[in-house]
């Protein structure tokens, strides 16, 4: 990156300070999403295999019709912390309420899909017989709450670039609980089985959104920020979040490759894909952590106009994520003989696993790398280089990914693969940070 001054220990310090205020609060309130999944699947786990296999594949397309709309959080993060570093906080608010109004509009639009395709969707996604008519009666009834989901991805991005981490993590905390509370009760208690979880999911959503929105309307009142929908602030919001949709998609499409490929090896390649991707999703949140402290903080002080400080807070970022993916990658490291019986008793499974989870942590330095500078780019606003830049990786990983049944290699071959992917991806963002053209500075960019 565009080299910065060394920085002294006091401003060091300083940094770290801030790093760790709002990446640990961020990090809590990351985890607490797949525990909605979790709860919902202890639940329904005990109602029948058929309910839970119904629960499996309406959760997965649930997950995806709201992650693909990530960039309402990231996206609304960069502008009202560009705000804030100018220092006009009404004008910040006023951002995150096009946000808003954003989300609202693509929740409507997504509801009125899924409600008619649910069952189209739930055979494509290959449901049996037996769990499809569970699988589509949760997916229309949870689809209900796909605009509060969204609203809540908005309004976090919101209270981000305000650079406040700590509500979304008090909020989500109180959404996993009256969660689980209204799945118990609703599925127990009255009876409606998986229709009850399904239920109790949208009025936990809705609730979070509610709170939420009491905070960001406070906020609007306080600095006499408008609440009313503006179209150009809408339009200017959307156009904002194409390029992160497009760099969404492409880490999707990976994803989806990398599963595809892994089905193909086997059902023991398979079956210890999906054990060591979710071990990678969970070190993803880690690492993410970080990367929202990086949008906040990168996004304030280019709004400030103050390039030397986001030069300095990059770089000292980027120190935290190769630390934070050494840490990671160690544990990993060390802890492979005790993570996998938590999974699997299969002694094939465990063998695939052992040296799969060894290049997952050599990796980790290069993810800690990755995140962080995604969150700088993000934080800048600079989302169409992000969005070439993951096209391009996507165009190295494919056909590499794709080749390895082809000549014979395993599931270590594809997990090579993703390293390589990683490594793409971190030389992209580098020199992206090296050239220093991310570094544009007022309240827009």
């Amino acid at each position: 990156m565009t080299q910065a001054p060394e920085l002294p220990k006091e401003r060091r310090h300083r940094h770290d300070r801030e790093i760790i205020g709002l990446a640990l609060p961020a990090f809590g309130a990351l985890v607490a999403e797949p525990l909605f999944v979790m709860a919902d699947s202890a639940i329904i786990g005990h109602l029948g295999t058929t309910q839970l296999a119904g629960l499996g594949v309406a959760a997965a397309l649930l997950m995806t019709a709201v992650n693909v709309f990530v960039f309402l959080a990231y996206a609304t993060t960069a502008a009202v912390a560009r705000r804030v570093g100018a220092g006009d906080l009404t004008s910040a608010i006023r951002q995150g309420m096009d946000g808003v109004w954003l989300a609202l509009l693509l929740g409507v639009a997504v509801v009125a899909i899924a409600l008619p395709a649910a069952p189209w969707l739930v055979h494509a996604f290959g449901a049996s017989e037996t769990a499809a008519p569970y699988a589509i009666t949760y997916l229309r009834i949870s689809s209900l709450g796909i605009p509060a989901m969204l609203t809540v991805l908005a309004a976090t991005g919101v209270l981000r670039g305000l650079q406040n981490t700590r509500t979304p993590l008090y909020i989500a905390i109180g959404g996993f609980t009256s969660n689980a509370a209204l799945n118990a009760l609703l599925v127990y208690g009255a009876g409606l089985g998986i229709a009850g979880s399904a239920w109790g999911t949208v009025l936990a959503q809705c609730a979070m959104a509610i709170a939420y929105l009491i905070v960001v309307v406070r906020g609007a009142r306080r600095h006499g920020a408008s609440l009313r929908p503006d179209a150009a602030g809408i339009r200017a919001s959307a156009q904002a979040g194409v390029p992160l949709l497009i760099r969404t998609l492409s880490i999707r499409a990976v994803l989806l490759i990398a599963t595809a490929v892994a089905a193909r090896l086997g059902d023991v390649d398979i079956a210890a894909h999906q054990i060591v991707l979710a071990l990678w999703s969970l070190l993803a949140f880690a690492l993410d952590a970080i990367a929202i402290a990086g949008q906040a903080i990168i996004g304030r002080h280019l709004g400030a106009g103050d390039a030397v400080g986001a030069r300095q807070a990059c770089r000292r970022m980027v120190e935290w994520g190769v630390a934070a993916g050494v840490v990671l990658g160690l544990l990993v490291s060390v802890s492979r003989p005790l993570f996998i019986p938590l999974f699997t008793s299969d002694p094939a499974v465990y063998d695939t696993l052992l040296p799969v989870l060894l290049i997952v942590a050599v990796s980790q330095p290069i993810a800690g790398v990755v995140f962080v500078l995604d969150g700088v780019l993000m934080g800048a606003g600079d989302g169409p280089y992000l969005a070439g830049a993951m096209l391009v990786t996507l165009a190295v990983f494919a056909p590499v990914a794709l080749l390895v049944p082809t000549f014979g290699g395993g599931l270590s071959a594809l997990w090579w693969a993703m390293a390589l992917m990683m490594t793409v991806r971190m030389l992209t963002l580098w020199w992206r940070t090296r050239s220093g053209r991310w570094i544009v500075t007022g309240a827009t960019r």
